[in-house]
């Protein structure tokens, strides 16, 4: 038989590093996997010493907050140029949410015409909505469920109230989907903002106290207490606190449903050491705190943490150019810099960097949204999305980011890995240099049947 696709390397499977291996691809998915000499294939790839991973799913990306529903194609352009074969788009998109199975279907089809990686979709609901909208949009095969209890926008980023959260968490008890939060209590925030802005605090040293943990955690706990009730699936989309995750497992171990997210930005940057340098360029809701990175890993490593992710915002850097922190945008670009960063930290801290990489930003985020068994992991039968990574040091420069945004918080930081292929379903995306697939070869992912609680 000759196959499709071989690719050759240093694969890391579900059960650890395999050298000098082999994986055939046929029609798109893995056929098979083995050592030795290869069987013949149309295509052959030797990675030499770097390492095949499964492809990377990004749990949170903001595709549309800038440019609308176009906005996927430069969105899944830099996705594949970072190694992501998945993106898990949240529902917050400009100029409406996605909060009704007509959204759904023109968001669909959006990423029939634009994506260049693979889509799987956050649905929500808009104040005053019934709680009974959210099943057209399960039916339709989204993946999960946001709301905020922060008011960005009384449009596209509204403030959901308590009672219609508990409403909400009822109507998805008997389902497997998870509702996440953006978890910020709004009467603190805002009542902190305007002290920092009477006080003549506008840098970035005032932004986490402006936003302090109290008001993530008043915010988290009261989520947590509200799915709970319900019996439903409660998770919190980006905790910045190493307590944050403990309050969160200590609903899971009184037997509730509860899930923590950390974002990769949280692992590298404090605005004690990095502010004076980045201003609002490291500006993102809930703020970094000072101090919490090793906390931060010591999370991940007792394994409170359900996936990282990128919460990549597609907001261009004029957003960011404001004579005060409070008037700037939130969100920071991060969809090429997500697996080098990763990877990087954790191997800067002497982990196992492939493993870890592979748990966080593979198999967990691919179970956590159903799409597990088909994507997270190298295994026969599984779609054939692969990233290849070269042990090559770069130092990130965001001109030569292909998400049109070009800038970063991580410019000038040296990462000790370069993508250097990317496959999606067994064709190539990206060469190492260039995005090579078309917008509209991507696909709309709906959940399987895959959770986190089986």
């Amino acid at each position: 038989m000759t196959f499709d696709l071989i690719v050759r390397g240093t694969a890391v499977l579900p059960d650890g590093p395999l050298e000098k291996a082999w994986i055939a691809v046929s029609d798109g998915r893995i056929a098979a996997i083995g050592t030795g000499e290869a069987p013949p294939a149309h295509t052959l790839h030797d990675a030499g010493d770097g390492l095949i991973l499964p492809g990377i799913i990004d749990g949170q990306t903001h595709a549309c907050s800038y440019g609308g529903l176009p906005g996927i194609r430069s969105t899944t352009r830099s996705a594949v140029a970072g190694g992501i074969t998945t993106i898990v788009d949240m529902p917050y998109d400009n100029p409406a949410p996605l909060n009704t199975p007509a959204r759904l279907s023109e968001k669909v089809e959006a990423i029939h015409a634009h994506a260049h990686a693979h889509v799987a979709l956050y649905g929500t609901i808009l104040p005053g909505q019934a709680p009974d909208d959210v099943q057209p949009l399960i039916d339709g095969g989204v993946v999960a469920f946001k709301i905020s209890t922060f008011e960005s926008s009384p449009t596209r980023f509204p403030r959901i109230a308590s009672d219609q959260i508990l409403g909400l968490f009822s109507a998805l008890a008997d389902s497997v989907l998870p509702l996440g939060v953006h978890n910020e209590d709004q009467e603190i925030v805002r009542a902190y903002i305007a002290a920092a802005r009477a006080a003549g605090h506008n840098g970035i040293e005032a932004h986490s106290a402006s936003r302090p943990p109290a008001a993530e955690l008043a915010a988290t706990a009261q989520f947590l207490e509200l799915g709970a009730s319900a019996g439903a699936h409660a998770h919190i989309v980006h905790l910045t606190t190493a307590r944050g995750f403990q309050l969160v497992d200590n609903y899971l171990a009184d037997g509730f449903r509860a899930t923590g997210e950390l974002c990769v930005h949280y692992l590298w940057f404090d605005p004690e050491r990095d502010g004076k340098a980045l201003g609002a360029r490291m500006k993102v809701n809930p703020p970094i705190r000072p101090g919490q990175i090793d906390a931060l890993w010591e999370e991940i490593l007792a394994g409170r943490v359900a996936f990282v992710s990128s919460d990549h915002s597609s907001w261009p850097i004029d957003n960011k150019l404001t004579d005060s922190i409070f008037d700037a945008g939130a969100g920071v670009p991060g969809l090429e810099t997500l697996l080098p960063a990763f990877f990087t930290a954790a191997e800067a801290r002497g982990l196992d960097a492939p493993a870890l990489t592979v748990e966080q930003l593979c198999e967990r985020p691919a179970k956590f949204f159903g799409l597990w068994p088909q994507k997270g992991a190298i295994r026969v039968g599984a779609d054939a999305d692969l990233t290849v990574i070269a042990r090559t040091p770069q130092v990130w420069d965001s001109a030569r980011a292909h998400d049109e945004l070009r800038w970063s918080p991580f410019d000038g930081r040296t990462f000790s890995i370069t993508v250097a292929r990317t496959y999606l379903e067994g064709q190539l995306a990206f060469d190492g240099q260039d995005v090579v697939n078309q917008p509209g070869d991507g696909r709309y992912v709906r959940r399987g049947q895959s959770h986190w609680f089986e």
